[in-house]
């Protein structure tokens, strides 16, 4: 028995050496392991405009609010509630019974006024002769020239009331002020109205264009102007702001930015932009919620990479694999500043020319070479 367990172990071991120099001969025989390949992209600035989505209303671009500027009774309405009325276009009409009987008057007063002058210009005229022959006293022709000219100042006072006849006979055919989509009326036929009280008539919105006014931080609105002062953004004077609707839709037609406002407002720490946009169906309507995709700038140098190349470590600190002049693989910390197409715009770590692996990222280490795929550089 212990001869057949000691030849067994004799016979076992001799297997194993076999194993293990045939495995030593077939690892010679395939060399060293291969070096992972790898993607790279080459890092080039480009010129980016930089984005950001805002919240805003639209409001409309001018608003009139219609009153009467006489007293009197409405007798008729000139429009159909909620249609669009052009400027100068007749509203309400005005019982103009009383105004007509004072430019009446007005007039008949110019005409006596006229009479009276003409009267004592010619008296005037006559003590004129006569008082180069001695005929009256120097009293008399003072006292007729006073009333000439006080005749003349009459005439000029019934023209004046015939101008502010006219004016109020005027103002009873109340008008509208600008063009534009009115409202209802609040008023009907029979209605007594008073100059210039408070209540209003109707409305007037003019939508076309149309203004939106967009709402933005004012700690953003700092850190934009702080980047345009140091150069490391560009204004774009021709940059175009674009909607998105309450259902999610995009508006059609594009607008432009027309100011920013110069106050805070304190309650919410913000800042009021502008925007005009062509609204030719009416799609927005004053009020209305919308999403503004606003340019802030243009970054002319931005090194954008995918976002699958940048990894975080615990403390939220962003790197990149590179590749270096010798084919080995580097860790190279990154700033990443905003997303844009499913790429980080970077704004520290990386300079044009360096080699960010793309993929093939999970087979390599830091300090170990690499081979990069033929044609896969971009």
């Amino acid at each position: 028995m212990t001869r057949r367990t000691t030849l067994s172990l004799l016979i076992a071991s001799s297997l194993l050496l076999v194993g293990c120099e045939q495995s030593q001969e077939g690892q010679a025989q395939m060399g060293p392991a291969p070096t992972p390949e790898v993607t790279v992209m080459t890092v080039e600035p480009v010129r980016q405009a930089l984005t950001v989505e805002l919240p805003g209303r639209s409001r409309a671009y001018m608003e009139a609010e219609v009153r009467p500027q006489v007293t009197g009774i409405i007798s008729e309405r000139n429009f159909v509630e909620g249609g669009v009325v052009k400027k100068g276009q007749s509203l309400y009409q005005i019982d103009d019974s009383t105004f007509q009987a004072d430019l009446l008057s007005a007039e008949a007063e110019l005409i006596r006024a006229q009479a009276a002058a003409e009267s004592t210009h010619s008296t005037v005229k006559r003590y004129r002769a006569l008082i180069t022959k001695k005929s009256i006293s120097q009293q008399d022709l003072d006292e007729a020239e006073a009333a000439y000219k006080e005749a003349k100042a009459q005439v000029l006072v019934a023209k004046a009331r015939i101008n502010t006849a006219k004016i109020n006979l005027s103002y009873a055919q109340v008008k509208a002020p600008i063009g534009g989509v009115i409202s209802k009326s609040n008023v009907t036929a029979g209605a007594l109205v008073t100059a210039n009280q408070a209540a209003t008539l109707t409305t007037i919105q003019q939508l076309d264009p149309i203004n939106v006014d967009i709402v933005q931080s004012s700690s953003q609105l700092l850190r934009l102007k702080s980047a345009l002062s140091q150069g490391q953004l560009q204004e774009d004077q021709s940059a175009q702001v674009t909607l998105k609707l309450e259902d999610g839709s995009t508006y059609a037609h594009k607008g432009i930015m027309k100011f920013t406002e110069v106050n805070v407002d304190e309650s919410t720490g913000s800042v009021t932009l502008r925007a005009e946009f062509a609204n030719p169906d009416g799609l927005l309507l004053p009020g209305m919620f919308v999403r503004a995709t606003v340019t802030l700038g243009v970054d002319p140098d931005a090194i954008l990479i995918p976002q699958n190349t940048v990894t975080r470590d615990s403390t939220g600190k962003a790197s990149v694999l590179t590749v270096g002049v010798d084919n080995k693989v580097s860790v190279t910390p990154v700033t990443t500043a905003e997303s844009i197409n499913n790429q980080w715009r970077i704004t520290d770590g990386l300079k044009p020319g360096d080699k960010v692996i793309t993929t093939g990222i999970q087979k390599v280490r830091p300090g170990s070479p690499v081979t990069i795929q033929a044609g896969q550089q971009v």
